[in-house]
């Protein structure tokens, strides 16, 4: 059976995707990046915007799921200022078939191909936080990730921080 990887982006009309070196992990030859369908929900938001995703996972404690009040299969916590673009931003979900990927991060769901790949889907996606809401996602904003940032590092959570050089971090 065919699985199916993701790849969001803001632009509407890519046809190839080739392999780029990431800022993330520079060390890295070039790769195309992609997500799989579990943990796709961490890019329903603005490229830009800064989150912190947080879910429970295999050595998680009750503790933790008390102390972070973790109820839904996931929480994702953005910074208030962003609120306002995640309403107005339309992302397109690029889909790719599984077989040219390897996984890169199980816990993060990321899926890399060191080849070009061409998507054999593209779906338009507004109503970002409606798409959250479908996805069992709960949404939470605060006004810095800062504090929220340090806590789930000492924790036992399993998260997801993305585009964290963009938040207010004081």
């Amino acid at each position: 059976m065919i699985e199916f990887l993701y790849h969001f982006s803001e632009e509407a009309d890519i046809k190839q995707f080739i392999p780029r070196k990431s800022s993330s992990f520079p060390q890295l030859p070039p790769k195309v990046w992609a997500i799989d369908k579990t943990h796709a929900p961490l890019y329903y938001f603005p490229r830009d915007c800064p989150r912190i995703a947080i879910w429970k996972g295999k050595d998680t404690t009750d503790q933790d799921m008390e102390r972070f009040h973790l109820n839904a299969k996931m929480v994702i916590t953005i910074e208030s200022r962003w609120l306002p673009k995640l309403e107005e931003t339309v992302i397109f979900q690029y889909t790719f078939a599984e077989e040219s990927f390897q996984c890169f991060d199980e816990n993060a769901g990321y899926f890399t191909s060191e080849k070009s790949v061409k998507p054999i889907e593209v779906v338009k996606i507004g109503h970002l936080r409606e798409h959250l809401i479908d996805s069992s996602v709960e949404l939470r904003w605060i006004r810095s990730l800062k504090n929220l940032r340090d806590d789930v590092l000492n924790s036992s959570l399993s998260y997801s921080m993305i585009r964290m050089r963009n938040a207010y971090l004081v």
